[in-house]
């Protein structure tokens, strides 16, 4: 039972303090005058304003409170490094042994095991602090006396703990002569120019104990598990590697350097990103062999890509023309045949002949380079008009070598919706377009085409080729049979899927990464590959993959849609992966290439640093031994030499209360009457 006055003001403060403020004026006034019982009124007041206070004599009933003690026991992937899971092992017993033995106050303790968090389940690390924040919001703040954590000092919280009411310790583990060394990536593009060197600035860091000695460290770089490149990088200090990207889409760079003697660990020795290769700008020859009604459908589509250089030629006047101007003046820029189609024709990706006849402005010889170019890796889209079924057709130039059709000299003009194959359905260039919109509308005109090679994508009228494309070399070409895809641009009879079609048979043409129609992809998911298999071909069956490691393992493929097959596998490590089919081989980055636990396995992070000061906690190394543990009173130091200090908080829970007033109003009344009359007598005399 605890005994105390309490007070329960009849009036509100302010007016008291009025009236007590008034009392003391009349007071002075009184003793100012010479008044002989000014001392009688004064203690008539006093009683007066202590009845207004109300005071009791209260008695409470209290039941004590146990206080609570955190201990945090840190198990993530950190602490399987050397010696730190022995120490926890050792330490934990000894700690709770002591806190058992604290018997001079009520003591609770309350143990949070803080663990690795799932991949692909919110922040990945050690979050201690919001471990301890939850555990901490589950009781009163008044009975927390402190908390003890156990591990390595590394967190990954993302928000500070703030206002925690009671000193936090950490017990950390670990060997003071424990140091290690990472790869720390410093800027890091998210794409690169095909062909050209990515600028990669990074430095190799050692913290901890560092040996001697220690001044140059070897990084090998390699891209999408290709021959690696070796450089000597001074420790310490930021370089910056130039490595180029050898093609369009995602390229696997992977940066590591060896484990070093004594090292604590290598799994943050290695670096795996993923750089998007880009060409820098597509140039695209246009060639436009006569004005027509649809000659500006390419130049619009190409121009309004921000990332193609258009060069447009139209040939406006034959040769043959008899009005006796010379060939050289045929435009007011003279088109430099030679230039484009025999300098400089290398450097487009691709060359469209809308509607082209050969007319004596190309000669044989300029042809035959269109061809060579095709075979080396170029692109050629042949837009077919009426010429092409005549004796001024490209199919009857040097070109024909590389066509993957001929036409048959039939032109049919009759009404058709363009409609896909079989093969169409199934090509990227096409595949999903039947779905886009409804009833396409009609064209008017194909040229008859006979195929000899390649893949005819959509047909026309009485089912003959309308759009055949074809490898030829390292090149590519496609020949569309009509010069009418400009009606679907125009809404006739609600238009088509023009601006996708051409769209992708442009940048199929220029070999996009995503457009591919034998293409090996992978996914991982945590430590889930999914792979696809997308072919025109007979169907593929299973694949491989080889580890970073070097271990194989094997996965069957299943059939998901119409030239699309896919195959799941589980793996152990992380790292790069290459993925073969036998024909295709592909390669995926699997997890971190350093697990964010072993980031920096050396030190305390300075979030953790920062709560234990505040708090008035110490660090104690377990190496050494582990700390005795003291109870203290609240505001003393906390630490010592070898020792934890956790105050007593003595909190309670009230049972009952009894409240007695000190004196009943008919006493206060009659002493201030008999002061007041006594002040009276004393005055009269």
């Amino acid at each position: 039972m605890v005994s105390s006055i309490s007070y329960a003001p009849l009036i509100g403060w302010e007016l008291l303090a009025g009236l007590a403020a008034l009392s003391l004026i009349l007071l002075g006034i009184a003793a100012w005058l010479g008044l002989r019982g000014w001392f009688l009124r004064g203690l008539a007041a006093s009683l007066v304003l202590g009845a207004l206070l109300n005071p009791s004599y209260k008695q409470e009933d209290r039941t004590p409170l146990s206080d609570i003690i955190f201990v945090v026991i840190d198990e993530t992937a950190s602490q399987t490094l050397p010696a730190r899971t022995e120490q926890i092992q050792t330490a934990v017993p000894a700690i709770m042994a002591q806190l058992e033995r604290q018997t001079d106050a009520p003591l609770e303790v309350i143990t949070v095991t803080v663990r690795d968090t799932p991949e692909g389940v919110g922040v990945q690390g050690t979050m201690v602090l919001a471990a301890l924040s939850n555990a901490a919001a589950q009781v009163a703040p008044d009975r927390i006396a402190g908390a003890i954590i156990l591990g390595d000092g590394r967190i990954h919280d993302l928000q500070p703990l703030l206002d925690f009411p009671a000193p936090v310790h950490l017990l950390q583990t670990g060997r003071a002569r424990d140091w290690d060394r990472r790869i720390v990536l410093e800027n890091t593009p998210a794409f690169g120019i095909v062909g050209e060197p990515v600028a990669l600035r990074l430095r190799i860091e050692d913290s901890g104990a560092v040996p001697e000695g220690l001044g140059l460290a070897t990084v090998f770089a390699s891209i999408d598990g290709g021959e690696e490149q070796q450089f000597q990088i001074p420790v310490g200090e930021s370089v910056t590697l130039s490595l180029p990207l050898q093609h369009a889409g995602i390229n696997l760079l992977d940066l590591r350097t060896p484990a070093a003697s004594g090292e604590i660990t290598d799994r943050n020795n290695r670096a795996i990103l993923s750089i998007n290769g880009v060409r820098d700008r597509l140039r695209v020859l246009l060639v436009s062999g006569e004005p027509y009604a649809g000659e500006r459908t390419w130049r619009n589509l190409l121009k309004a890509d921000a990332s193609v250089d258009l060069v447009h030629f139209t040939i406006l006047r034959p040769p043959q023309k008899q009005d006796g101007v010379p060939v050289s003046e045929l435009s007011l820029i003279a088109f430099p045949t030679r230039e484009l189609f025999m300098e400089k024709i290398d450097d487009f990706d691709l060359i469209i002949f809308d509607r082209y006849r050969r007319r004596g402005i190309l000669p044989d010889l300029y042809l035959e380079n269109v061809a060579r170019y095709v075979r080396e890796g170029g692109a050629i889209l042949l837009v077919a008009g009426p010429a092409f079924a005549e004796v001024e057709s490209l199919a009857r130039s040097p070109m024909r070598t590389v066509l993957p059709a001929l036409p048959t000299g039939r032109v049919i003009e009759e009404g058709y919706a363009p409609s896909l194959t079989d093969v169409g359905r199934q090509h990227p260039v096409t595949a999903g377009l039947a779905s886009i919109s409804g009833d396409w509308g009609r064209w008017f005109r194909l040229i008859d085409l006979k195929p000899r090679s390649g893949h005819v994508l959509m047909e026309g009228a009485q089912g003959k080729p309308l759009l055949v494309l074809d490898r030829v070399g390292k090149g590519r070409i496609a020949i569309l049979a009509s010069d009418q895809a400009w009606l679907w641009s125009r809404g006739f009879e609600g238009g088509g899927p023009q601006l996708k079609l051409l769209r992708r048979l442009a940048h199929w043409l220029m070999q996009e990464p995503e457009l591919e129609e034998e293409v090996l992809s992978a996914t991982a998911y945590g430590k889930l590959v999914k792979v696809e298999r997308r072919s025109l071909g007979e169907a593929v069956f299973g694949i491989t993959y080889t580890g970073p490691s070097g271990e194989q393992g094997t996965a069957e493929l299943s059939a998901v849609s119409a030239g699309k097959w896919q195959a799941e596998f589980e793996v152990q490590e992380n790292g790069i992966y290459r993925i073969s089919d036998g024909t295709i081989e592909t390669v995926v980055a699997v997890g971190p290439a350093s697990p964010r636990e072993f980031e920096q396995p050396v030190g305390v992070s300075p979030a953790l640093l920062t709560l234990i000061a505040d708090t008035g906690g110490g660090v104690f190394q377990l190496e050494t031994a582990t700390p005795d543990i003291r109870r203290i009173r609240m505001g003393r130091v906390a630490k010592g030499s070898n020792w934890l200090g956790l105050p007593r908080r003595e909190a309670y829970t009230v049972e009952d209360i009894r409240l007695t007033p000190l004196a009943p109003g008919w006493l206060i009344l009659l002493l201030v009457a008999m002061l007041s009359i006594f002040a009276w007598r004393i005055e009269g005399r």
